[in-house]
């Protein structure tokens, strides 16, 4: 036997976050601190040598960071909530399932089945024992429309003490994946398919079929290279097998297989083992990425003279087409000798002639399916050529069936809408996978149309699910005010007792009010005005305004009452506030209005009290009649913002209403002055609030977690709630205000606009300028997301983004990401009171935020589910602290986990 040589050259990988010439090839990652199995598009990463902009590079040292690390979600199904571990042997992290599903019951296998299996990962189970459909959602980093290898993995090992072997069904969003059919105890039976989803996330599904209870131990999700495994015909890939051929091992996982495949040894009397005395690298430099200790392996005729060949039984179903990879790669160098040869199955022409590369791997695959028709089996056949001198060899073999997956999923609008619903209001229904489909498992409750392609839902009895189960004795507040309804008003608004004050005002509304929507509200809290194409209901009734939202619904544009596209944030109240009536007298008092130059002196007083200065020029602080606080901002004439500006921002604000933004109350624009009136907002902008020296005043970690909530709020209503989209184009701490709840609105529209009109005009202030727009002139939303993810750094570390000394504040980060050293990135002000988990989170976002193409940005709506996320990890944290209690997750175990990165670098995650 050879002694083998592992041959693994140090490099350095670099990446350079400004080249617009070099080609790169983006990966995904999960961070350790990510935990939740979040995994996040990663740092495009190619090797190279000098880098075009030194300043703006990652190193990332290969002797620390195995890239497929970064590919992966891998869960450890069964195990305790906020665990997580790396594999000794492949050094992947697991991580629980908690947040992936939200049903089941953890288990540990049976302790004599413990003893007899060394993977971790094997010896718990998360068992379904309610409910028919039970369904895991992963997230992978890049999205849909890429290639994914996803594995589950089952050992029973009795874990309920049955001895009672299951068989059950296994879905892949609405279609059916394979079935499931434990034979024994002791065994691991594992369900491998290639798949490329059409959402951004995926649905595997247990199905109970009335033979035992369904259960998992691992699931697994590998970013696969998109141009592999690609079947001529539509469809999936099932893996029939993997095989290493020459080798003596057991069933393995090698670490340095980039797509962490599972490779099973293969060998039979009529084959000899040959092997390379070195394990080089160069054997992994194909698309697929074969390991070179698989590839270092071949199995080669016993009599040289004979053919190779293997046969595969298809007694299940002869018709079943499979597609076939063979790997090849030369691992004997013989020199002045030819090894060539032709593939043949079933004794028909396959490929061929094949010479194989020494210590190079190459791959033959079939162009079309092949099937075993009616003789159930393939045969294959490695026979030498006339010229060759040495027989046919095979290191690897990979056999996948073809799987298509016909049925469409529900309307990807609806299905979103209705998932935020679940989640926002903690739906306490068996609620997962796809909401309408397959129709035997359609969500209790929902109503599904299916005689339309996508199937849709109808969301006309959402309200009352939820109402059904949080009402109780809580009085409901319903704002859906300036929101673009249409359509008439629901009757069924009268069927909630509960619901107190209803505000309608500002929307499209069309017809009459339905009786019994009148009689409920006929105490005066119903508010109609604003409606111009609504029928009246009361002559004379005067609208109402509420002093306290409670309830928020927002619907995007075009949309009727009846219809999706829903996003829902509740807040309950147990006792009504207080309603009030618009004042009667005077202009002052209206949204929108249009003021005198002489009302704007006496609002503010002759403007004697200045309370800040914005790119228009003064802001003053006035007071309405009512004694209502308002912020004025008086247009300069030396302001470099000029009435074009002015006038822009005007009406933009007039048509943008949502709790994030800052409200317009009224504007002055006559021959010689411009006033913008703005709501109060008492506790100034996001800058100066970070900029506080006394401890008092320092903003905790859920306050800053919530300010970036809201922040993200208002602009992802900006790109996806307008039509067409909205690009802040100035997005920066001094343009997010706060009230006096600390409440963050975006302000400052003055260079905002709609991507119809939008120029390329390079506009923003520098440490937040998008990098991408500056070099290519290309402006989008994206943009803004770039400046959020600074303002999301500042709120992290409490510093500005140009930090003393011309120091980017991305670039400032580096090194303590480097380090795995949380506590130094974040501000030092807290003094360590935050959770780690949280704040790696938070990390995380505002990196994939900064990622230098907007291609590899997230959008505002997925940073609001990830803060809102990470917001939720801190209020949990404090919630055990306060009780005294401690569980895995809670504390700080992720607080020195390294990544490795430069110093000179603004950092990028998605």
């Amino acid at each position: 036997m050879h002694k083998i040589q592992v041959i693994n050259p140090r490099h350095t990988l670099q990446v350079n976050t400004l080249s617009q010439q070099t080609r790169w090839k983006s990966t995904s990652f999960l961070l350790p601190p990510s935990l939740g199995g979040l995994v996040y598009k990663a740092l495009p990463i190619k090797l190279v040598s000098a880098p075009r902009y030194p300043l703006h590079v990652i190193h990332i040292s290969s002797s620390f960071l195995n890239l497929h690390h970064f590919r992966f979600i891998s869960i450890d199904c069964g195990i305790a909530p906020g665990s997580y571990y790396t594999d000794s042997e492949t050094e992947i992290y697991y991580t629980s399932d908690a947040g992936f599903t939200d049903t089941g019951i953890n288990y540990n296998v049976s302790e004599e089945y413990v003893y007899q299996n060394n993977d971790q990962h094997l010896k718990n189970v998360r068992s379904f024992p309610e409910g028919d459909r039970n369904c895991y959602t992963l997230w992978p980093g890049q999205g849909k429309n890429h290639k994914y290898l996803i594995r589950a993995r089952f050992l029973y090992g009795n874990y309920d003490s049955k001895n009672q072997l299951p068989i059950f069904k296994l879905y892949l969003g609405v279609d059916e994946w394979t079935t499931v059919n434990i034979r024994n105890v002791t065994s691991t039976y594992r369900k491998e398919i290639i798949h490329i989803p059409i959402t951004d996330y995926i649905d595997v599904c247990l199905v109970n079929i009335g033979s035992g209870t369904p259960f998992i131990s691992v699931l697994e999700l590998k970013r696969l290279n998109d141009s592999i495994y690609s079947p001529a015909e539509p469809g999936s890939l099932i893996l029939y097998d993997r095989w290493d051929f020459g080798t003596q091992q057991e069933e393995w996982k090698e670490k340095d297989d980039v797509y962490d495949r599972i490779w099973k040894p293969n060998t039979w009397w009529s084959w000899l083992s040959i092997n390379s005395s070195v394990v080089s690298s160069s054997f992994s430099t194909s698309d697929y990425k074969l390991p070179g200790i698989v590839m270092a392996t071949a199995a080669k005729p016993a009599n040289e003279s004979e053919s190779w060949g293997i046969s595969l039984s298809i007694d299940d179903d002869p018709s079943q087409k499979l597609y076939m990879y063979m790997h090849f790669a030369e691992v004997e160098d013989h020199k002045g000798q030819i090894r060539e040869f032709t593939v043949s199955v079933n004794d028909e022409p396959f490929s061929g002639p094949v010479a194989p590369r020494l210590l190079f791997s190459d791959t033959v695959s079939s162009k079309y399916s092949i099937s075993g028709s009616t003789t159930k089996k393939l045969s294959f056949s490695l026979e030498r050529t006339n010229r060759s001198t040495l027989p046919p060899i095979i290191n690897a073999m990979e056999a996948y069936m073809i799987k298509e997956f016909p049925q469409s999923s529900t309307q990807q609008n609806d299905v979103d809408a209705i998932k935020r619903i679940k989640s926002d209001y903690a739906v306490g229904r068996n609620w997962q996978g796809d909401p309408c489909l397959p129709m035997e498992y359609q969500w209790d409750g929902l109503t599904c149309s299916h005689n339309t392609s996508p199937t849709v839902i109808s969301f006309m009895n959402i309200f009352s699910i939820i109402f059904a189960q949080n009402a109780c004795n809580s009085n409901y507040f319903m704002d859906l005010s300036y929101n673009n309804l249409t359509g008439p008003v629901p009757e069924f608004f009268a069927d909630w007792p509960s619901l107190k004050t209803l505000n309608l005002t500002g929307n499209n509304l069309t017809g009459s009010v339905p009786q019994a929507v009148t009689d409920k509200f006929k105490d005066g809290t119903l508010s109609l005005g604003e409606n111009p194409n609504l029928c009246p209901t009361v002559s004379g009734e005067k609208p109402k305004v509420f002093s306290f939202f409670q309830f928020h619904f927002f619907l995007s544009e075009d949309l009727t009452f009846y219809y999706s596209n829903i996003f829902v944030v509740i807040s309950l109240a147990t006792t009504i506030e207080t309603v009030t009536e618009r004042p009667k007298e005077g202009p002052l008092k209206s949204g929108n209005c249009e003021f005198t130059y002489s009302e704007v002196v006496g609002i503010t007083n002759n403007f004697n009290r200045p309370i800040g200065r914005g790119g228009f020029g003064e802001v003053y602080l006035g007071t309405l009649a009512d004694d209502t606080q308002v912020a004025v901002k008086v247009h300069s004439p030396s302001s470099n913002q000029g009435p074009k500006a002015f006038r822009a921002e005007a009406k933009l604000l007039t048509r943008v209403h949502h709790k994030n933004l800052v409200r317009l109350i009224g504007y002055c624009d006559d021959s010689t002055n411009m006033v913008l009136i703005y709501e109060y907002m008492s506790n100034g902008n996001l800058q100066q609030k970070l900029s506080a020296r006394e401890a008092a005043d320092v903003l905790n970690w859920k306050q800053r977690l919530q300010i970036a909530v809201d922040a993200a709020h208002g602009l992802e209503y900006l790109h996806n709630g307008c039509k067409p989209p909205i690009v802040h184009r100035d997005m920066k701490s001094s343009n997010i205000l706060l009230t006096e709840s600390l409440q963050a609105k975006i302000a400052d529209f003055g260079m905002s606009r709609d991507l119809q009109s939008l120029s390329t005009d390079p506009v923003g202030t520098p440490g937040y300028f998008d990098p991408e727009c500056q070099s290519t002139g290309n402006l989008n939303e994206k943009s803004d997301v770039y400046s959020f993810g600074i303002v999301l750094l500042e709120l992290i570390t409490g510093r500005r983004a140009i930090i003393p000394g011309g120091i980017h504040i991305a670039g400032w980060v580096s090194p303590m990401i480097e380090r795995g050293d949380i506590r130094s990135i974040v501000d030092p002000r807290l003094q360590g009171d935050f959770n780690t988990n949280s704040a790696w989170k938070a990390v995380e976002i505002a990196l994939a935020c900064v990622a230098s193409t907007g291609m590899q940005r997230p959008d505002m709506s997925h940073v609001v589910v990830d803060l809102k996320e990470c917001l939720e990890r801190e209020v949990a944290s404090r919630r055990i602290q306060r009780v005294g209690g401690h569980s895995i997750g809670s504390g700080n175990f992720l607080e020195n986990v390294p990544l490795v990165l430069s110093t000179e670098v603004a950092p990028h995650a998605r």
